[in-house]
């Protein structure tokens, strides 16, 4: 019989709290100790845990941070900041696919949650566009990352959304960007973008549903604010 490794009783109870009801009642350190369980096996995690969360505040700080970042906590090797980026990604496909399989419309909220999933994170500007079908059902590929960090959206963006809609034979359009400042403001230029994107789509037969700006911490919905009739 195998000696008993230190920490594996712990880890064991740990999965049956998680097994029995998902991340209910776990403090940070303890949900991060479960995510580096499946990928440090047989030695104790809770001490890199509670060194990542005093580095980087939150799950979402960990998960959002960079492999160089984590690779500089001790105890957290080499293998750990890939496991966790796989982590990362696979929920950001598994809410693209739910999305994917179901009306995108069902609320605001949803839109936000699915944005703020993707984009939230990023430290760069992105700008991004789902396709929808008449039953509001996210096209297949229907979310497309057109640009990063291109400062003139207002000529770049209308073309290539409009072109990429009528290739999909989409009828609504919903359009997202990030302000990895934190500002939570719509920006003449973001204003402008909307105007453009707007008499680009009624020019041939589309309609552009939603522009949302997502923040590392919130989001803003042009049709839940009133904007898009400002436009």
């Amino acid at each position: 019989m195998k000696p008993a490794t230190p920490g594996e009783g712990h880890r064991a109870r740990l999965r049956q709290r998680f097994l029995k009801s998902g991340f209910d009642g776990f403090a940070d350190h303890e949900i991060v100790e479960v995510l580096l369980t499946l990928c440090i096996p047989r030695r104790d995690v809770k001490a890199p845990a509670k060194a990542l969360l005093q580095r980087f505040g939150s799950v979402r700080g960990i998960l959002d941070a960079s492999p160089e970042q984590l690779r500089e906590i001790a105890g957290i090797g080499e293998v750990a900041p890939v496991a966790l980026r796989i982590i990362r990604e696979s929920a950001g496909l598994y809410l693209r696919q739910r999305a994917e399989a179901r009306s995108l419309l069902d609320g605001v909220d949803e839109l936000i949650d699915f944005w703020r999933a993707r984009l939230g994170g990023l430290r760069h500007e992105v700008f991004e566009v789902a396709y929808l079908d008449k039953r509001y059902q996210l096209l297949p590929d229907g979310v497309q990352r057109l640009e990063e960090g291109v400062p003139d959206r207002t000529t770049v963006y209308p073309r290539k959304v409009m072109q990429a809609a009528l290739a999909r034979h989409a009828v609504f359009i919903v359009v997202a960007h990030n302000h990895p400042s934190g500002q939570l403001k719509a920006s003449s230029e973001d204003l402008h973008l909307t105007r453009c994107l707007i008499s680009a789509a009624n020019a041939v037969g589309l309609t552009l549903l939603d522009h949302l700006i997502v923040t590392p911490d919130d989001a803003l919905s042009f049709l839940d604010q009133g904007l898009l009739q400002k436009c």
